[in-house]
């Protein structure tokens, strides 16, 4: 049995990573620290043909956002185990199982208070992804290097523009719902956007100098 704890207390609260280890190895998992995606915090893929389990999470995450990911990442593990691919992904079956392996690191008072808080709040009815969960997103954010110098698309007023990290440019229009319309200019597109999702404002003259 292999000691992964010293690799995962770069990325997570130390008391968590002799647990997740444990996890890793009684599951047969390949567990992947992953570079930075924009679609995705982590990810599992059940074993197919020679592949066993295999979980990936964002090396980038702060270490509460890395964990947090990391136990939604084995529910999936254990609702398959359970239930191969009879149930939904984020049926009731991954969300009793996701509120109990959350429970240890509860316990263990791992997280600080206004994340213990928003966690409990977002176990109520756990979503598809921790970002779905504005208040639980918004505090782990905090948590964030350089949190400060973060832009989101709420922050910015309707009308104005922002790129992303890959340069597409967009003007930010009215709520719809839960998102906000956002219109790509080189293609005239609309697309929704999380609330949180971070962008890069920028004025409209930058755009007419290129």
């Amino acid at each position: 049995m292999q000691d992964y704890s010293a690799t995962l207390r770069k990325f997570m609260p130390e008391a968590a990573a002799p647990i997740i280890s444990r996890w890793i190895n009684d599951t047969g998992c390949l567990f992947k620290i992953s570079k930075s995606r924009s679609t995705k915090l982590g990810d599992y893929r059940a074993p197919f043909r020679t592949d066993g389990h295999r979980i990936s999470v964002n090396h980038d995450l702060n270490p509460y956002s890395f964990l947090i990911t990391t136990i939604h990442e084995f529910a999936h593990l254990q609702t398959w185990q359970q239930h191969k691919h009879a149930v939904k992904p984020h049926g009731k079956e991954w969300k009793t199982n996701f509120k109990n392996l959350m429970d240890p690191f509860l316990k263990l008072q791992i997280f600080p208070a206004e994340i213990a808080r928003a966690i409990a709040q977002y176990l109520q009815n756990p979503a598809a992804s921790s970002c779905t969960d504005l208040h639980l997103f918004r505090t782990l954010k905090q948590f964030d290097k350089h949190s400060d110098q973060v832009f989101t698309v709420e922050m910015l007023p309707e009308k104005s523009h922002f790129k992303l990290q890959n340069g597409r440019i967009f003007q930010k229009q009215e709520k719809v719902r839960k998102r906000y319309k956002c219109l790509e200019l080189t293609s005239n597109k609309l697309y929704l956007f999380h609330p949180i999702a971070e962008i890069y404002p920028i004025e409209i003259a930058h755009i007419h100098e290129k």
